[in-house]
């Protein structure tokens, strides 16, 4: 959620934590009426809360660049001083992530122009960086994702949970991440096969069924955590530091990253994975045994199939031999 109070603006995140930014002077000075409209940008127009932080870093940054430069009201930001900004984020960030700041400027005046605060959206003709993506997220080879499970120290319920949760998004095409507030009754057990619910972008709920490697390592960690019967609290628990013991709370993003890179050190993978990395895994390696992409884009929960072939990763290394074809 966001608030304000004592000229500051609170950006919460899914952690249920806040991160305080301090209120651009150009929206305290608009008056009431400008500022209300403003933190209702956050609290009514985004409902994911991820999307939510991130907007609320971009908004804040570019704020504070137009009152570094004298524009001292909203509706002195001009068409020419968006592309200054969106030129200059360029230097030093990637297309992706400048096309976040420029979505979120031009979402952020669309709201003010609906609630008559500004005249015209001064970032509606910007145009953002080029930028087409032919090839997903890093993929693990089957040799690194058996070696990275297979290294696994699982004598402690942290490496139980860990173990999991990685054949968990490897076998049922899910990101690292998303589902990690999970809760016990989560699971379901019709016809006593273990099925996963998950909450998706959007307010959508995913089931399928479990793997049975998956079903086995659930009743292990389970088992070992002593949760069985906590239906209403957290699945996947914090670490309490080094102590290989889980402590009340839930995992956080923060969690799950620090995680995979810890993961991967001590497997020595090479490979600079990242959360996506166990989806494109799992999408390549059922497409090369024999799988079907329409299948593949439904247990993935993807809308569109051009999105699941990004994480089909089977011709990566057919092209690298046909590169060697040259005799030049």
């Amino acid at each position: 959620m966001v608030a304000s109070g004592m000229g500051q603006l609170t950006v919460i995140g899914n952690t249920g934590g806040g991160q305080r930014i301090a209120l651009p002077a150009i929206i305290a000075g608009a008056g009431k009426g400008a500022r209300k409209r403003f933190l209702d940008f956050f609290t009514v127009n985004i409902r994911n809360p991820n999307t939510r932080a991130a907007y609320g870093r971009a908004a804040a940054a570019f704020l504070r660049w137009c009152d570094a430069r004298g524009i001292g009201a909203l509706d002195q930001v001009e068409p020419v001083h968006v592309a200054e900004y969106i030129e200059g984020l360029g230097k030093r960030m990637k297309p992706p992530s400048v096309k976040q700041h420029l979505a979120c400027i031009r979402m952020l005046f669309d709201w003010l122009v609906t609630g008559q605060v500004v005249p015209v959206n001064p970032a509606h003709s910007v145009r953002g960086p080029r930028h087409s993506v032919s090839k997903g997220t890093p993929v693990l080879s089957s040799e690194e994702a058996t070696a990275l499970l297979a290294g696994m120290n699982v004598s402690s319920v942290v490496g139980l949970r860990d173990r999991r949760d990685y054949r968990g998004d490897d076998l049922h095409l899910r990101p690292r991440g998303r589902g990690r507030g999970a809760q016990r009754r989560g699971l379901l057990c019709p016809e006593k096969r273990w099925w996963l619910r998950l909450n998706e972008k959007n307010g959508k709920v995913h089931e399928m069924p479990c793997h049975h490697k998956l079903e086995a390592y659930l009743d292990a960690y389970i088992a070992r955590a002593g949760i069985a019967g906590d239906g209403k609290e957290p699945l996947f628990r914090v670490a309490i530091r080094k102590t290989k013991k889980l402590g009340p709370g839930r995992m956080t993003r923060k969690d799950v990253w620090y995680m995979v890179r810890r993961r991967a050190s001590d497997a020595g993978i090479e490979t600079r994975i990242r959360c996506h990395t166990f989806r494109a895994t799992g999408i390549t390696d059922y497409l090369t045994n024999g799988g079907r992409i329409e299948v593949a884009q439904r247990m993935a929960g993807h809308a569109n199939a051009k999105t699941t072939g990004l994480y089909d990763r089977r011709n990566d290394d057919i092209s690298v031999g046909e590169v060697e074809k040259i005799g030049i």
